[in-house]
């Protein structure tokens, strides 16, 4: 009698043997060539419905402009489509307006470009061109979100955060020495992997804070700092130890990056730069690429994260740096949002404790 082969777990179906491995990876490569169709159907989809929104637009502000006629015409229009088409949804009186406004908002950009179907509004969803319509007036800034939005996959929600916290100004935007120390197919994207200002606005600190008390904070907030820090990053520690000849030194947050393929070292400074901090950095890149980095990462990058700094220092301390770093200001909800006048007259908890201990007093 054969000895039967346990190494090869099989499913029997009707007579069949099926190995199982060989099975589960068929069904996977089905199943993800299935949500694939599914997914360009969607997009097709999509494009369609944004690119007849577009038509309707044109078609209204032709009519208005050509024939005179006022905004009774839309109301009109919108209710005819509404009957005509009674289980499509999109045509009502605000939706139709916002067609109009949607083609008047990118009907130059579309001529300059020589054809619509080139701009990425059209492949994002109507909801998410609505969004960019009510928050953003300039044309370029609202296609570098759509460009954006697509890059990243971002729902309405993830584009309307970036949009209040003004990523369209802060990407790319802090000081660094990248092209000098980088090759150039990393230097760009390491670019933009960076911001200036970071904006920890889930962050409430005293003006004097300790960069303990930023760090603090950061590391438990840890899932609102990574989605500042952006798409890429991976935490790997807090306070993380490199020794160097039997001394020991901390590094503050120790990252990942997994497009960089590199290692990225975050220091915090919870004052002004200072030109010295970046000899410190450049001491734990090289401790860094030596210990840690593996042969097929790129260059470890460090970041030097303070309240202020000033370009001109950094520029001259960058001048014989041959590590690649990059310098920000950071911003909380303390310094963002609180006049400086109002901040002098706040409490300290002490005095708020020293309140409360008088009042029960005067209750017993």
């Amino acid at each position: 009698m054969p000895k039967s082969n346990k190494s090869v777990p099989a499913i029997v179906q009707e007579g069949d043997l099926l190995p199982q491995k060989e099975y589960a990876d068929t069904l996977a490569g089905l199943k993800k060539q299935i949500q694939e169709s599914q997914l360009r159907a969607i997009t097709s989809v999509n494009k369609e419905l944004v690119r007849l929104y577009w038509t309707i637009g044109k078609t209204i502000v032709e009519r208005q402009k050509g024939g005179g006629w006022g905004s009774s015409f839309i109301e009109k229009l919108a209710k005819d489509l509404q009957n005509s088409f009674p289980g499509v949804e999109g045509f009502s009186r605000a939706n139709v307006f916002r067609m109009k406004a949607f083609f008047l908002a990118y009907e130059k950009v579309a001529q300059a470009a020589r054809q619509f179907d080139s701009l990425p509004i059209l492949c994002i969803p109507w909801g998410h061109n609505i969004l960019l319509l009510q928050k953003i007036k300039n044309d370029n800034e609202r296609l570098w979100y759509a460009s954006k939005a697509i890059e990243h996959g971002w729902s309405r929600s993830m584009l309307e955060i970036w949009i209040k916290s003004d990523l369209y100004n802060r990407e790319g935007k802090a000081i660094t020495n990248f092209q000098k120390t980088l090759p150039a197919s990393q230097s760009d994207l390491a670019q933009q992997v960076l911001k200036d200002p970071y904006n920890f606005d889930f962050l409430t600190l005293q003006e004097d804070h300790l960069e303990k008390d930023l760090e603090d904070g950061l590391v438990g907030h840890i899932q609102k700092f990574l989605l500042e820090l952006g798409q890429g990053f991976a935490f790997l520690g807090r306070q993380f130890p490199i020794t160097v000849d039997g001394d020991t030194s901390y590094i503050d947050l120790l990252f990942y990056h997994t497009k960089l393929r590199a290692y990225i070292v975050v220091e915090l400074k919870a004052r002004a730069f200072k030109p010295e901090d970046t000899g410190q950095l450049n001491y734990y890149l090289s401790a860094v690429d030596d210990m840690l980095k593996h042969p097929t990462d790129t260059p470890t990058i460090g970041i030097l994260l303070c309240k202020t700094r000033s370009k001109v220092k950094a520029e001259y301390a960058f001048r014989h740096i041959g590590r690649p770093i990059g310098i920000a200001e950071y911003e909380t909800m303390l310094t963002k949002a609180l006049p400086k006048d109002m901040k002098s007259n706040l409490p300290t908890i002490q005095e708020i404790e020293q309140e409360l201990e008088k009042g029960q007093d005067m209750a017993n």
